[in-house]
């Protein structure tokens, strides 16, 4: 790893010349710093750091990523504290185009100027040198996460209370466009996740209904436009307060997986669908695994012959992750595996980072050891 000390957050993604880029927040003596890593050739880079500042929402659940856009520019995100409020901040957005040896100044993704929660944010290249992004954003919620229990009648308009999901474009210049309120009430703080497929972007989130369902929701973003979101499946999840747990997506070409947290019937339990048309529609889902131990926080990807997902499970022994890898089609399992068995506990180890290159698998996570957490990863090659 190039880490050489406290670290957590991890964001692990594939680049579009197939290296690996790895960013990870690290505390500084006054605030914290944005570092990143590029993995080729068998070697980690010498870290680099993206940004830093004093006046950051450093949170285990809403963390930063990296994007890459096709200019070859190298694009990153982080959440900055907007008044005192514990909830309230913004999403600060960098573009560097050298490689990460410099970095723009920052520009706020919001801009509605209001102290309340704004994060959870998805990237994916959105033209040849322009950037997609989506965020949950708490401009109608009045105040603190406290205020995100609104309710109102089916088809009612706009939401008052909740969160809502919204997009907008990015160009090179670091200039919004086209930004607009997609899905008007939402589960409050729950992962978004993106992957480009042949078809275009395709954005995956929890949903919420007035009647407190939280299912996951998909979108495509087709001729400029979102499609209306569609469930990847209806599990009719009756759930009053965010789990904290979305949903993961990975694509390749035509082919795009789901996977995602569900505790419907009152039985934790992950799943992964299947689409073989970009998202148009969705296979009945699988069962990964299930019962009391499961955690979720899952992570996916797409290799060139299998579908690999990474979790969390936490039992009285204490957390261990785990990872599987499936036939493309999710008809069999080809592997199964304990990753680590951790020493941290609870939400302190965070969401682990899953990624394919190079005919294999690489994981990062967060643990804590002496009451540190430090970022640890493991590779994996294909199995018989």
């Amino acid at each position: 790893m190039p880490t050489t000390g406290v670290a957590a957050q991890p964001d692990l993604i594939r680049a579009p010349d197939g290296a690996l880029l790895l960013s990870w927040i690290e505390p500084q003596a006054k605030g914290h710093a944005l570092m990143f890593a590029r993995y080729a050739n068998s070697a980690w880079s010498s870290p680099r750091e993206i940004a830093r500042g004093a006046d950051w929402f450093v949170n285990w659940a809403d963390t930063p990523h990296l994007a890459v856009t096709a200019d070859g520019a190298l694009w990153a995100h982080w959440l900055r504290k907007s008044a005192a409020a514990t909830y309230a901040y913004d999403v600060a957005l960098v573009r560097s185009g050298d490689g990460g040896v410099t970095w723009s100044q920052p520009t706020l993704v919001n801009d509605d100027g209001t102290p309340t929660e704004h994060g959870f944010v998805s990237l994916w290249p959105a033209a040849r040198d322009r950037l997609g992004i989506a965020w949950l954003d708490g401009r109608n919620s009045g105040g603190g996460h406290e205020g995100h229990e609104g309710h109102a009648a089916t088809g009612s308009g706009p939401v008052p209370a909740a969160m809502t999901l919204r997009t907008a474009a990015f160009d090179a210049s670091l200039q919004r466009h086209d930004e607009r309120e997609f899905d008007a009430m939402t589960c409050d703080c729950c992962q978004t996740d993106a992957a480009l497929t042949s078809r275009g972007p395709l954005l995956v989130y929890r949903d919420r209904t007035p009647e407190e369902i939280r299912d996951i929701a998909v979108t495509r973003f087709v001729d400029g436009a979102w499609t209306p979101a569609h469930l990847v499946h209806a599990d009719h999840w009756k759930m009053p307060a965010c789990p904290v747990n979305g949903p993961a997506v990975a694509a390749r070409g035509d082919e795009a997986v789901v996977g995602w947290y569900t505790a419907a019937g009152d039985t934790p339990t992950l799943k992964l669908a299947r689409s073989t048309d970009a998202g148009t529609g969705f296979t009945a889902p699988i069962t990964l695994d299930q019962g009391a131990a499961v955690q979720g926080r899952i992570g996916t990807a797409i290799g060139d012959d299998a579908v690999w997902a990474v979790w969390t499970r936490e039992e009285a022994q204490g957390q261990s992750l785990w990872f599987a890898r499936l036939a493309s089609d999710l008809s069999r399992e080809l592997q199964r595996g304990e990753v680590a068995r951790l020493q941290g506990q609870g939400r302190a180890t965070g969401f682990a980072q899953l990624a394919v290159a190079d005919d294999a698998a690489y994981v990062v996570w967060t643990d804590v050891v002496d009451g540190k957490p430090l970022l640890k990863g493991q590779r994996y090659s294909l199995a018989p």
